[in-house]
């Protein structure tokens, strides 16, 4: 189940680039307005106002950004790690009473059951996984203000530490992962799920970042949305098959002893 895992949650995090532009697509962009930028470079013997090439735009517009929009990324995916470890440990600790009941396989259903909401809300259908984000409120109130310290985000380090608090801004998506993570019943197999989610995330929030007005319009999409949506409630469908089957299988007394 945990390879099912990794794949499911890293495309979740691949497809959920619908959920990041609505959740962080703003944040990103004020982050992205403070950013450094280069100074025109223009070729020899060019003048100001010559026509500049498209590769030469796009490196304007991305090639001083990117060290910083991947070092806010590696510390927002390191924050997703630790959530992954601890939510893994407690986990585990449930384990403890598998001898009466398939608490792996109870917790398994729930995340794919999770999965399938997410996917409903990715496609626009239904928003109940926002509910989520309010269950994280209180610890963001505290954590928030440690933000402002960090502004305006002119160096690499600043771009980190910044991405190491927001990854544990409320968001609905990343709670549905955790779910996931605590299914796995380990700290070490919690905190790969949710790398694996994390990076799976990594090229939406790139994009986003450097191609912002580009990227805006393109995931808004009805079309992509209602695509990347099905995709992921395929996998949270598959998931819940999967342990109906093995409890028709195996009966509840005989799941109780599946090894994790």
């Amino acid at each position: 189940m945990v390879e099912f895992s990794l794949v499911a949650v890293f495309l979740v995090g691949l497809l959920g680039g619908v959920h990041c532009l609505g959740m962080c697509g703003s944040i990103v962009g004020v982050f992205t307005a403070q950013v450094p930028k280069p100074p025109i470079q223009l070729s020899p013997g060019g003048r100001q106002g010559d026509r500049l090439s498209l590769r030469e735009r796009i490196g304007l517009k991305g090639g001083a950004r990117w060290p910083f929009h991947l070092a806010y990324s590696s510390g927002r995916i390191a924050s997703y790690a630790i959530a992954g470890a601890l939510v893994g440990a407690v986990g585990q600790a449930g384990l403890l009473m598998r001898d009466a009941v398939p608490v792996q396989h109870l917790l398994f259903a729930l995340s794919s059951l999770m999965l399938v909401m997410l996917g409903l809300y990715l496609a626009g259908v239904w928003g109940a996984v926002r509910q989520l984000e309010r269950l994280g409120g209180s610890l963001w109130k505290r954590l928030q203000p440690y933000t402002t310290r960090l502004l305006p985000v002119n160096t690499v380090p600043r771009a980190l530490g910044l991405g190491v608090l927001w990854g544990w801004l409320p968001c609905g998506l990343v709670y549905s992962v955790l779910l996931t993570a605590l299914a796995s019943g380990s700290a070490l197999r919690g905190a790969l799920i949710m790398l694996a989610f994390g990076l799976g995330t990594l090229p939406n929030l790139m994009v986003i970042g450097l191609f912002w007005e580009s990227a805006r319009s393109w995931v808004q999409s009805p079309r992509v949305r209602l695509s990347a949506g099905l995709l992921v409630v395929m996998f949270g469908v598959y998931g819940l098959a999967k342990v109906g089957y093995t409890f028709y299988t195996n009966g509840w007394s005989g799941s109780c002893h599946v090894p994790a």
